[in-house]
């Protein structure tokens, strides 16, 4: 019976139902579409604009331009210059985002001080805390200021471990990541040192003494006579097992060979250096016509006269050096008194 009268509305009426069909699918395409464009609108994407080095400002205002969104975290920095830049950025520039998303921006707040303080007559065992706690934590690449490890001691009439010297001085600008320097009393204790015995000694054996015990010795040359052995040490004042004031130089007689080599020489390496307050890491070095280069000796030295025997190729290269800085470089030659004798 249903079907019937069905079946007579659409032979009367064809059109309305057509219409109706029509309406209906008109209608879901509409629906579909607006959900289509709602979901495109919310997930539009955006480029995050590189920001790392820029004012906080201007990253800002670039954010705003892509629809992002900043979430800012402040720390300190290595240099006063840093000051409201942007020292890290997350996501990085260039990554894909949808707009609305949050940035995470971190912004210099410049530098814990921007100057040396004084730290003579402090105790250096509180200022090395000090330093670390205020620049060790902050999150930098390199501290802005550290302590040279290890520092230099010498004998004061300060209590044990006080600073006495600094370098940079109070007061002086802090731009960048610097090294402090300073001077430590040992107390008024005077160090001393049992004098090693040097005779016989070798070039290699007399450098390795002279590193082991922080021995300062003044060289000189004499030509070996039948009882002894050249390039040793031949005699020695003080002598050994003295007890003399530590940095105390000991004289040192080195013997030379009767026949020296024709493609060699040994000499005497000599160079005056200023007088320091307390000693400095002193190494003669020499860079041979290979291209190697060959430690000779090392040592803490105070200043004044240095001198060293040494063997070397000619034409090598010798380098005085203090605190890893060349200070001093001259070649190996034939001395003037061989060079006199080959002429005649």
């Amino acid at each position: 019976m249903k079907q019937v009268f069905i079946h007579e509305i659409q032979s009367k009426h064809p059109l309305s139902v057509l219409s109706v069909i029509l309406g209906v699918l008109l209608f879901t395409v509409i629906i579909a579409m607006g959900i289509f464009f709602i979901s495109v609108q919310g997930g539009e994407q955006t480029m995050v604009p590189n920001l790392k080095g820029k004012d906080l400002i201007a990253a800002l205002l670039e954010l705003q331009n892509k629809e992002l969104y900043p979430r800012i975290q402040v720390r300190y920095s290595a240099s006063v210059d840093d000051k409201g830049l942007i020292l890290e950025q997350e996501p990085v520039g260039g990554t894909i985002v949808k707009a609305g998303r949050r940035i995470r921006l971190v912004v210099s707040q410049g530098t814990p001080i921007n100057a040396i303080e004084n730290y003579i007559g402090r105790n250096v065992d509180e200022v090395r805390i000090e330093l670390q706690s205020l620049f060790g934590s902050q999150g930098m690449e390199q501290p802005l200021l550290s302590l040279k490890e290890p520092v230099m001691y010498t004998s004061s009439s300060q209590p044990e471990g006080t600073i006495i010297e600094q370098k940079p001085e109070a007061g002086a600008s802090l731009l960048g990541p610097s090294v402090l320097e300073v001077v430590v009393s040992r107390g008024e204790t005077q160090a001393t040192l049992k004098v090693p015995n040097l005779v016989g000694m070798t070039l290699e054996e007399v450098a390795a003494s002279i590193s082991a015990n922080n021995l300062l010795v003044t060289f000189s040359l004499d030509k070996a006579n039948a009882e002894q052995v050249p390039e040793t040490v031949v005699s020695q004042k003080p002598a050994a097992g003295t007890i003399i004031p530590a940095l105390s130089p000991v004289s040192a007689v080195m013997a030379t060979a009767q026949d020296p080599s024709v493609n060699e020489v040994f000499s005497l390496f000599s160079y005056t250096l200023p007088q320091n307050s307390y000693p400095l890491q002193l190494q003669l070095d020499a860079i041979l016509p290979s291209g190697e280069r060959r430690q000779l000796v090392q040592v803490q030295y105070p200043g004044g006269a240095f001198t060293f025997p040494y063997r070397l190729p000619l034409g090598s290269i010798l380098i005085l050096s203090m605190l890893g800085r060349e200070i001093y470089r001259e070649p190996v030659e034939v001395p003037v008194d061989r060079l006199f004798l080959d002429q005649l």
